[in-house]
């Protein structure tokens, strides 16, 4: 846990990535965009926790069909900024056999998360898994999973803001931001 004059600090000495302004277009983009595809599928619609929730909340307001909500909830993070061992802490409640399934996370960084959450998915009888995230790292990486809807592309930095977290803080920004590198 981070305490607030810490948090504040690292805020004040980041880079500005996207303006709330720029996300919140970006995320209208990509509503329109799902709701061409899918408004036809009565989707279940699945947040990942914790970062996926800015996302999820605010697709779901602006997308014209009816769905279903519920949320998985699968780290590789924890407080570290690089990625460790998957953790399955909670699987879908809403059966997902037979359904199209519309998976929503803050950032498509390797890729190894995202992946197997959409194979377990499969693995439990989804018909169809559709991804969506806020952002996509170019970090020139090859990754086992492709986005079918990304909002905006980051560099290949430690990002914060709009879901995502730096030691457990400022999930709650309207706009991304990245540690300043020295």
């Amino acid at each position: 846990m981070i305490d607030p004059q810490q948090a504040m600090a690292i805020l004040a000495a980041a880079d500005l990535v996207h303006s709330a302004e720029r996300v919140a277009a970006a995320v209208n983009r990509v509503a329109r965009e799902i709701s061409e595809r899918l408004r036809d599928s009565n989707p279940l619609l699945l947040c990942v926790m914790q970062g996926g929730v800015p996302l999820a909340g605010q697709l779901m307001t602006r997308l014209t069909f009816p769905l279903e909500f519920d949320y998985v909830h699968v780290g590789r993070y924890g407080q570290a900024t690089s990625g460790g061992e998957l953790a399955w802490r909670v699987e879908p409640s809403i059966p997902v056999r037979g359904r199209t399934v519309l998976i929503v996370d803050d950032i498509l960084d390797e890729g190894v998360t995202l992946a197997a959450i959409r194979e377990r998915l499969l693995q439990l009888g989804a018909d169809a898994c559709y991804t969506a995230v806020l952002a996509e790292k170019m970090n020139g990486r090859h990754k086992p999973i492709q986005a079918d809807f990304v909002a905006l592309t980051v560099p290949d930095r430690f990002l914060f803001g709009y879901g995502m977290d730096v030691r457990g803080a400022w999930r709650n920004l309207p706009a991304i931001y990245a540690i300043r590198e020295d």
